[in-house]
């Protein structure tokens, strides 16, 4: 699977995101995921162009919003439609979005707002009814397929990251997904990769964020996951620019949950975990 975030068409780095078209062709891979901030100010110019991008990708694709792919200039269309022109042009649903195979399983959730009641509307806000939706869902993923999480803003802080998500209620969210099983929560919003365990419930959900292949660098050049896996381990490496072409850089390493692989141990299609039960 190839992961590409906050592309911001309107500011995006050109030589880099046509390097990435002809990279994803030229790696097979089960599904482009793209996880927010597809344009700069959710302008029709700007939507126009992440589309077109977005149409070049070698199919499967899954996209996700992020807070800048808001109508920025209309507080209209962020009071009332506020995903409107994305789910138009990128062609994608804003909520429930769902991708399902016998090997991968991703469910979205969107934690971008057009308002909120704080004065930095960038911020993460993960509603938990949306969130046990989602859980639910991913729980019935075929035993031993990697289920993934996507959203834009990453539900825990991650120390030493550029910015911050400030997720309300991303905590109380990341326990119920571990509950659930999901292997990934994959994000973006922060413009720089990582890969972290989750140190809630079994320590076997991982935290995955995505570069940036725009100009809006924040201490790293642009660049993009790959996210390999077996029945023993998921592999996410950075694949970086490097001035004229994208590499393979940093790669983590990760332990796959070994009850999720095979139907006896699986977690029960039926059966919510205590969190996921909850009400609030």
């Amino acid at each position: 699977m190839l992961q590409f975030s906050d592309v911001h068409f309107g500011r995006e780095h050109r030589d880099a995101c046509a390097a990435a078209l002809d990279f994803a062709h030229a790696t097979p891979s089960d599904l482009v995921l793209i996880t927010g901030d597809v344009t700069q100010q959710g302008l029709p110019h700007e939507f126009a162009a992440a589309g077109d991008w977005i149409r070049k990708m070698p199919e499967p694709t899954f996209v996700i919003v992020g807070n800048h792919d808001v109508p920025y200039w209309s507080l209209p269309a962020r009071l009332f439609q506020p995903w409107r022109a994305f789910e138009r042009a990128i062609g994608h649903p804003a909520h429930d979005h769902q991708f399902l195979s016998d090997t991968l399983m991703v469910r979205g959730v969107v934690t971008a707002r057009g308002w909120q009641a704080r004065l930095n509307w960038s911020k993460g806000v993960i509603d938990l009814g949306q969130t046990r939706k989602a859980a639910e869902a991913l729980r019935q993923a075929p035993a031993g397929a990697l289920r993934i999480l996507a959203c834009h803003h990453p539900l825990i802080e991650m120390i030493g990251a550029p910015m911050t998500g400030e997720v309300k209620r991303g905590e109380a969210a990341a326990h119920i997904f571990a509950e659930a099983g999901v292997d990934l929560i994959a994000t973006g919003h922060v413009h720089v990769p990582f890969a972290l365990p989750i140190e809630l419930g079994d320590h076997s959900s991982y935290a995955v964020g995505c570069g940036t292949l725009s100009h809006r660098e924040r201490g790293a050049p642009p660049s993009f996951n790959q996210i390999d896996w077996d029945a023993e381990e998921i592999v996410v490496t950075a694949v970086t620019w490097t001035g004229d072409r994208f590499e393979p850089g940093q790669s983590w390493r990760l332990p796959r949950r070994q009850d999720t692989r095979r139907q006896a141990t699986a977690p029960a299609v039926a059966g919510p975990g205590r969190r996921e039960q909850a009400n609030g």
